[in-house]
């Protein structure tokens, strides 16, 4: 089995206890020798500062490339832009572009009114810079909102044919689910390299809430599969097993990247890694 390059995201610390959980995250994670972290953006832009002061000081403190998530959520064109300007300023020359979650209780995107209207317009307006390398956001089981695959995919062609250079899926939990959609999206004319999102299951409980509100399907087997574990005391077992093998199916079947929704928690993460062959000595013999 080839050893995969990976990336992680990790979300903005809201507390003085959150911070110390990323940055003891961040240090566990650090020696597999990311390609790149990432550092998300909260619905209706709630986080923009933090994610800005936690992006900045990863950059700064530990040496690694990180991207941050920009959306156009609540925004105009000029504050958007010079959010970019700003992390351009700092030495963040990665993003990952996306529309971004509306406020709670919204109802819906409601563009700016002087702001970009949609992520394809954003991402040109990026691009245009000269100055990112722009990843986007895709989507297995399609967006909640698309009519179809079909008009997800399309869409998805339109943010790389703006400026995008790759995109980063949603999480799902069989890899027939991303393999399909790998195979779609190539015989729609997509070449751009597609990382699969991978959420290594820290609560059951917890994945299955962020799953309705993703639109990510919940197979049957899973379930009952974490029920029996439950009951055994044997969930963080069960979750490293099914996460590394749904990542030693994709790794078979091509795929080169894999890219970790960490949750701020290094556990999960740093064990499937291991599993697959991504240990801190590995990586720090090769880099030597």
């Amino acid at each position: 089995m080839p050893t995969p390059t990976v990336s992680f995201e990790f979300f903005p610390p809201q507390s003085l206890e959150a911070s110390f959980r990323l940055w003891d995250t961040v240090q566990m994670l650090a020696p597999l020798k990311p390609t790149f972290v990432s550092v998300t953006y909260g619905a209706g832009g709630t986080t923009r500062k933090l994610t800005h002061e936690a992006v900045t000081t990863l950059g700064r403190a530990t040496g690694l490339k990180v991207a941050a998530h920009l959306t156009c959520v609540d925004a105009s064109r000029a504050e958007t832009l010079e959010i970019a300007e700003s992390y351009a300023a700092a030495g963040i020359t990665d993003l990952v572009a996306l529309r971004g979650d509306p406020p709670k209780g919204a109802g819906g995107f409601r563009p700016h009114p002087e702001g970009f209207a949609d992520s394809v317009e954003l991402i040109a307006a990026l691009a245009a810079t000269g100055r990112f390398t722009l990843r986007v956001g895709a989507y297995p089981e399609k967006h909640p909102e698309a009519a179809d695959q079909k008009a997800d995919i399309d869409w998805l062609k339109r943010k790389l044919d703006a400026g995008a250079s790759a995109a980063i899926t949603q999480f799902f939990f069989e890899a027939e689910t991303f393999l399909r959609y790998r195979d779609a999206c190539a015989a729609a004319g997509i070449t751009a390299p597609i990382l699969p999102g991978i959420l290594p299951i820290e609560n059951w409980d917890g994945a299955r809430r962020f799953a309705a509100r993703c639109g990510t399907s919940v197979p049957a087997w899973l379930d009952d599969a974490f029920a029996h574990a439950k009951r055994d005391g044997r969930e963080d077992l069960l979750a490293t097993a099914l996460c590394t093998e749904l990542c030693d199916t994709l790794l078979t079947e091509g795929v080169e990247h894999l890219h970790f929704y960490t949750l701020n928690r290094a556990q999960l993460t740093r064990e499937v890694c291991r599993a697959l062959g991504l240990t801190p000595e590995l990586v720090l013999e090769k880099v030597a």
